[in-house]
């Protein structure tokens, strides 16, 4: 009976400083909310769960710091969380070594694959797509520019897209990246000028390098067609005028004209007032996920990892997204959207893409 009384811990290692932490508190926001709502209905086969967040930094060094506080001091029942890349690889053989599920609720650059890991938001293989496809049709885009930065998520990001491009008879141009904290761009920028390609399409560290890139863009007077791989809604609102035209695409936007969804901006603003950060497609992943957990958890009827493990690939959570399904090796099929940022920074659908399918992400993984 003493053990049942015990709170199931959620452990969430995110980037609370350095360049998630733009994003970082949306994310925590979404947890919040989901756990208020998860107690308020009787919690966990009638646990009480509670939220441990720690700051990784956004990158490898705190997120094993972050990870083991977590997994070992804490004593986390699972880890839910969007991260950077860096702070996923990380932190995995901390995962391998406490075995414990780690649901991953971040969009990244695909294939990473562990007995222990779930991935519930986009990789490339939805994501990258319809931005090319958009620019080849509506601007006769030829040629490209691409802009990263240096770490596993745009390394891959630019990889997946050159090789689209190039699939779909498109040629680069250029190709540049700055470390994950460089804040100059004006070298790049100078090459991207020199290049005059069709189009630009940019995968940065989610948040602080999307904004930098993009106001100095702006600065340089760069009007040309431009693709960010990287930048989530709220990030775009935070960039005000210099986001204007931008064309992202992605599995969530606040537009998403859903009941689920009107719910949950409902009880977003309720709960956070003028404090609300807004959701986005890093903030929404990291509330579905929460309730994929508490599903596996009651389908399993316990916390045992394999128990859990087996039933995340088989819960279907119905969220501000939709119905979503972990079901294709460790990944999941999502609907993808194309939008256009306007002057507000609110993001306007241009067109829907049902149920894309992740492609092979993990084969070896049972």
């Amino acid at each position: 009976a003493a053990q049942a009384a015990d709170p199931i811990k959620i452990g969430i290692p995110v980037g609370l400083s350095g360049a998630n932490s733009v994003v970082a508190p949306s994310v925590v926001q979404s947890a919040e909310l989901a756990v208020e709502e998860i107690n308020a209905a009787g919690g966990i086969l009638g646990r009480k769960v509670t939220l441990e967040v720690a700051d990784d930094g956004s990158g490898a060094a705190g997120a094993q710091k972050a990870f083991d506080a977590l997994l070992f001091q804490k004593n986390a029942d699972v880890l839910i969380t969007m991260e950077t890349s860096a702070a996923r690889n990380a932190g995995l053989p901390i995962v391998t070594r406490a075995k414990k599920p780690y649901l991953y609720t971040s969009f990244y650059e695909g294939r990473s694959c562990n007995k222990y890991l779930y991935v519930n938001a986009w990789v490339p293989d939805q994501q990258v797509a319809p931005v090319v496809d958009y620019f080849n049709k509506h601007y006769k885009a030829k040629t490209y520019f691409l802009i990263g930065s240096d770490y596993a998520y745009g390394r891959g990001m630019l990889k997946f897209t050159r090789e689209y491009v190039q699939k779909t008879g498109g040629k680069l141009v250029g190709e540049e990246s700055l470390p994950m904290d460089g804040t100059d761009w004006t070298p790049i920028i100078s090459k991207l000028k020199a290049a005059k390609p069709d189009a630009l399409v940019t995968s940065t560290a989610g948040g602080a390098p999307n904004v930098t890139l993009t106001k100095q863009l702006r600065a340089a007077g760069i009007t040309i067609p431009y693709g960010n791989l990287a930048v989530d809604e709220g990030t775009a609102k935070s960039m005000g005028g210099d986001a204007d035209g931008i064309y992202i695409s992605g599995s969530y936007f606040t537009g998403l004209d859903n009941a689920k969804n009107k719910q949950f901006l409902a009880a977003m603003q309720k709960k956070f007032g003028a404090n609300l950060k807004t959701p986005n497609d890093l903030s929404v992943p990291q509330y579905e996920g929460i309730y994929a957990y508490k599903m596996a958890v009651e389908k399993a009827g316990s916390t045992d990892t394999d128990k859990v493990i087996k039933a995340l690939g088989e819960v279907v959570v119905d969220g501000p997204r939709g119905k979503i399904q972990m079901s294709k090796q460790r990944h999941a099929p999502l609907t993808i959207y194309l939008a256009q940022v306007q002057k507000d920074g609110s993001a306007k659908i241009l067109e829907t893409f049902k149920d894309v399918d992740p492609g092979a992400q993990c084969p070896d993984l049972k």
